[in-house]
């Protein structure tokens, strides 16, 4: 068995030690709006565009690939151009598609708004995680997008049955309210020596792209993942220190982290899309009395979330890794063989506790194991891999359903 763990060795500079937990709560917990938010309102997003159910199914798809390529993206943009000037320049894509989201006339429209507040609410997100100096304050960063995430579905069918299903999917952009207090914190400095590894951005972005299209197009998508994966490792050995560290990808801790944390989001989200329609199936419940029903179970799982993570530093590595991973798979088997509805709501409740925990205390191990020089690499990857199940989880969902 390992020894205990030490303390975290995800410390970031001194200088940003100024931004509250509560800063990096508003600064990450809005983007699971986004994830969440439209699970009860697809219909009448559908509706509203003149689509199927399915085709407005592709907001969530096209969100949770913004977020997957957002990540490192923003991550690396951190070590080049700092705090500040990646906080503004994700602010300034939430922001954008925001307003794209409430004026947007067709759906390849509303598609692009996705995508903008997608890659923005990454950046955010990602920056509060670079700010998170101890697996507490990573609790609080993980365990606000789990708390969010919980109640999105109820809050986006209130919101959209008092004002409207567009303002539902703006609410990404409520994270900018954080900017100001990270503005203040942030120090501008000097972007360090080297180029910028573009080729590495274009690689990983079209692997990404054909791995979040897989569930969608599994042949075509298949095999696009695979040449973009080979060409990935053919960079690694001629730049491996780019944008992708080949160091990371050789480190058998941070793979296995970044595993067992996209298995738990996949199931965790893909049931977060599926409970609704087996409740609707098994009860006479409306949207919103459905939604409610779900609020408890995620609620609990979330809140849970921060006491699990900030307690991981005092147990030992194996045997919380090992009680995630049990977790996650009690809940996806109880989920798939039960139809009794106090069981689904529990199997919602374990699979929420298994993945926003894991968020947290896989990172912290993720990040443990690699070099300082690497950190924001590190985080930007191991959340690359907890997002993409965000992307893979609905559409798994959407494709058995359909």
């Amino acid at each position: 068995m390992s020894a205990p763990p030490t303390a975290p060795t995800v410390t970031p500079p001194a200088r940003h030690a100024g931004v509250s937990a509560l800063s990096l709560a508003v600064l990450a917990g809005p983007m699971s709006f986004g994830i969440a938010g439209p699970a009860l309102i697809l219909g009448e997003v559908a509706g509203g565009l003149g689509v199927s159910t399915g085709e407005a199914t592709w907001l969530v798809t096209v969100f949770g690939w913004g977020i997957a390529v957002g990540t490192p993206l923003m991550s690396g943009l951190v070590g080049h151009r700092g705090i500040r000037g990646t906080v503004m320049i994700s602010a300034l894509l939430a922001l954008i598609g925001a307003v794209l989201a409430l004026i947007a006339p067709s759906l390849p429209v509303l598609l692009l708004a996705a995508a903008a507040q997608a890659l923005g609410a990454a950046g955010l997100t990602a920056i509060a995680m670079q700010l998170a100096d101890s697996p507490r304050r990573m609790g609080v960063a993980t365990a606000s997008l789990a708390v969010v995430g919980s109640v999105s579905p109820l809050a986006g069918s209130l919101v959209s049955d008092l004002l409207s299903w567009r303002v539902v999917l703006a609410l990404p952009v409520v994270a900018v309210l954080a900017v100001p207090a990270v503005l203040r914190q942030a120090v501008r400095s000097a972007p360090p020596p080297g180029r910028f590894d573009a080729i590495g951005v274009v690689v990983l972005t079209g692997l990404v792209t054909a791995l979040v299209a897989v569930p969608h197009q599994p042949v075509a998508a298949g095999l696009c993942a695979v040449v973009a994966a080979t060409a990935l490792g053919i960079h690694l050995r001629a730049r491996p220190a780019g944008f992708v560290p080949a160091a990371l990808v050789r480190a058998p801790r941070f793979l296995g982290a970044a595993g067992l944390a996209f298995a738990l989001a996949v199931g965790n989200f893909g049931l977060i899309y599926a409970l609704p329609v087996r409740l609707s199936e098994l009860t006479t419940w409306s949207s919103a009395q459905i939604g409610v029903a779900m609020v408890w179970p995620l609620l609990f799982g979330g809140a849970l979330s921060w006491s699990v993570v900030a307690a991981s530093a005092r147990m030992r590595p194996r045997l919380m890794i090992t009680a995630l991973a049990a977790t996650g798979v009690a809940a996806a088997l109880a989920a798939a063989f039960t139809s009794w509805v106090p069981g689904l709501l529990v199997a919602q409740a374990a699979a929420s506790i298994a993945a926003a925990s894991g968020q947290g205390v896989l990172a912290v191990r993720a990040t443990s194991a690699a070099p300082e020089e690497h950190r924001p690499a590190a985080i930007g990857l191991f959340t690359l891999c907890y997002l993409l199940g965000t992307a893979f989880g609905p559409a798994v969902v959407a494709l058995t359903a359909g």
